[in-house]
């Protein structure tokens, strides 16, 4: 039975291994242990038993505007809804902590976003603040083919 918990410290180690080759591709974003354990509550972890088979962050922008980020699930669970749970549980406990508006995602992937009532934007409207904190970083950057959609929360 696959549980969604939300992540521990003692997390980080496996939660590296199983981003590794998704960071190496440029797919997901690296994020430092330093930095993933600044930002530990913000991480939901899809387990089965103690195996990690997944996660994503939730990270709060504004009132106004939370975003899902890092969403990871190991290649032996894809296609199980593993990935939709995450999701859900990331739109309720935004809903949940009270953001108003939006929660963004950039993604390569963008079906399974659409799927959950994603809409897709333009990339221009994304807050520049976000950009310069985190796309920056990306090896693709300024270059980039991830598709930038919100899900309205109001």
């Amino acid at each position: 039975m696959i549980a969604l918990v939300k992540a521990k410290l003692s997390d980080i180690p496996s939660m590296q291994a199983l981003v590794a080759a998704e960071v190496k591709d440029g797919i997901i974003l690296n994020r430092t242990e330093d930095e993933v354990a600044t930002n530990i509550r913000s991480y939901v972890l899809a387990k089965e038993g103690e195996k990690l088979i997944g996660y994503a962050a939730l990270h709060i922008h504004s009132t106004r505007l939370a975003e899902i980020r890092s969403l990871i699930v190991d290649e032996a669970y894809r296609g199980q809804k593993v990935g939709q749970r995450l999701v859900d549980f990331t739109l309720k406990e935004a809903k949940a902590l009270g953001v108003e508006e939006d929660v963004l995602v950039l993604t390569y992937l963008p079906l399974l976003f659409q799927k959950l009532d994603f809409k897709e934007i333009d990339k221009e409207v994304i807050p520049e603040h976000k950009i310069w904190a985190d796309c920056i970083k990306c090896i693709h950057f300024p270059v980039c083919n991830e598709v930038a959609l919100v899900y309205k929360l109001s």
